[in-house]
């Protein structure tokens, strides 16, 4: 269930800023705001899912304007009026998404994964153990 509301979390916030960006400053059509917010959304969770754990909020938001620029601008070009500046459309809309891929990350690590930010090592300060043993030398040996 929590996959669930993160994906549809995510669904609603880049909606929500799609709709401001391309919809509100360029005049896209509600249909190809939504294709582009489904797919962009689709493939960014995935990549959330399977890379964010690995390597952390700042690289994760770094690759998340990559795709969100990549995905914006190839559908736009497809889909989007051809009077209009996609590669604008696509940075703006891109880094108000990086933005806000900084809060939905943590949202993520602390509602979501499990044992993300945990110690992994396997020595924990309270299990220290002495290792005791006797010399191999021979103790009257004078070569030494």
């Amino acid at each position: 269930m929590r996959y669930i509301l993160a994906f549809l979390f995510k669904l609603v916030m880049t909606t929500v800023i799609l709709g401001v960006t391309l919809g509100m400053i360029f005049n896209i059509s509600f249909s190809n705001l939504v294709i582009t917010s489904l797919v962009l959304t689709i493939v960014a969770f995935a990549g959330d899912m399977l890379i964010l754990p690995r390597i952390g909020n700042i690289a994760a938001a770094v690759g998340d304007f990559a795709l969100a620029y990549i995905l914006i601008w190839g559908i736009g070009s497809f889909l989007y009026d051809s009077l209009l500046s996609v590669d604008a459309a696509a940075l703006i809309s891109a880094f108000l998404i990086t933005i806000s891929e900084l809060f939905y990350h943590r949202y993520l690590r602390n509602f979501v994964f499990d044992n993300v930010d945990k110690d992994q090592t396997p020595l924990h300060h309270d299990n220290l153990q002495t290792e005791a043993g006797e010399e191999f030398y021979d103790k009257n040996d004078k070569n030494e």
